[in-house]
């Protein structure tokens, strides 16, 4: 915001907030209508993995480097400190001081919550409770896991009710929401995944629906080239499928074009339905292209959800 400290720089604003119409009125677009945006930790994967970065200053990364100011973490990056509530404090500490909301704790590299074996099933969901506490001390809203099981969805139909039913219930004791991510195979079938989320009824189940995993042959589901998917769930229903139960959004992005355009996903079209929804949450940058610099990358995405956000009526 401008200074506003002088008497007259006061007065002009309140003549013109009072001879003039509402901006929203008018139909002139306003600054304040600008999407949440977050930054998924995914997007810096290489330079995480490589050491080059170092996971504990991820908080300060997303507000120094990027401007973002809240944040989704991916919990392969901790599997060292999962149990250990003194990293977690320090992390929380950490992202207050930088000024940085902590939002979705993403949990992978877990056993299978669809798992058709009852005691491997049970293990499972257990697993999960230690990333559940974590994102609790983090002042997390969520977890994101995967609802991924060894056979058809059929088969999996009711294991992943008793899965995802018995780790919400946990989850919501303290506050904190599961959501289910499409992730390749039947977690990119939104309808039979929303079908799920009906069957548990529990209003701490949700989803986050990801702009680029739609892909139904593959595990992970990535669309980012045709001929590692054959089978994909047209992504504009999906997310209209998904955005009645989402507690984020996730905006995955490729490549770029010289325009600044993403050549890979149809983000006018994905971006106007979450406008159109009303949805109220962050729009996460989770950017997975391997042709230019993770930073590049990022800035891209967030220059082009930010565009073509302010250009849709």
């Amino acid at each position: 915001m401008k200074s506003r400290r002088t008497f007259i720089k006061k007065t002009t604003l309140a003549a013109t907030a009072i001879s003039m119409p509402s901006l929203y009125a008018c139909g002139i677009k306003s600054e304040y209508n600008m999407p949440k945006i977050s930054l998924a930790q995914w997007s810096l994967n290489r330079s995480f993995f490589s050491k080059e970065l170092n996971p504990v200053q991820f908080a300060n990364l997303a507000k120094n480097d990027y401007g973002i100011s809240a944040v989704e973490y991916v919990n392969q990056f901790y599997a060292d400190n999962a149990t250990n509530e003194k990293f977690w404090n320090e992390m929380t500490t950490r992202a207050t001081d930088a000024g940085v909301q902590s939002l979705i704790m993403m949990v992978d590299e877990e056993e299978k919550l669809g798992d058709l074996n009852t005691g491997k099933r049970k293990k499972a969901v257990e697993d999960h409770y230690k990333w559940v506490n974590a994102a609790k001390i983090l002042g997390c809203h969520s977890v994101r896991v995967n609802a991924f099981g060894e056979g058809s969805p059929d088969e999996l139909e009711a294991s992943l009710i008793d899965g995802l039913g018995r780790l919400t219930e946990y989850a919501a004791k303290e506050e904190i929401n599961v959501i289910i991510e499409n992730h390749g195979l039947h977690t990119s079938n939104a309808s039979f995944m929303t079908g799920i989320i009906k069957a548990v009824d529990n209003s701490y189940l949700g989803t986050l629906p990801d702009f680029g995993n739609w892909c139904l042959n593959a595990e992970w589901g990535s669309t980012e080239t045709a001929k590692n998917c054959t089978n994909i769930y047209p992504s504009d229903v999906g997310l209209r499928e998904f955005l009645p139960y989402a507690k984020g959004v996730s905006a995955k992005s490729y490549a770029f074009d010289s325009n600044g355009n993403e050549t890979v996903i149809e983000y006018p079209k994905l971006l106007k339905l979450v406008k159109e929804s009303k949805f109220d949450g962050h729009i996460g940058i989770e950017f997975e292209g391997e042709n230019m610099s993770e930073p590049q990358g990022i800035k891209a995405t967030k220059n082009l959800i930010e565009r073509v956000w302010k250009n849709l009526m």
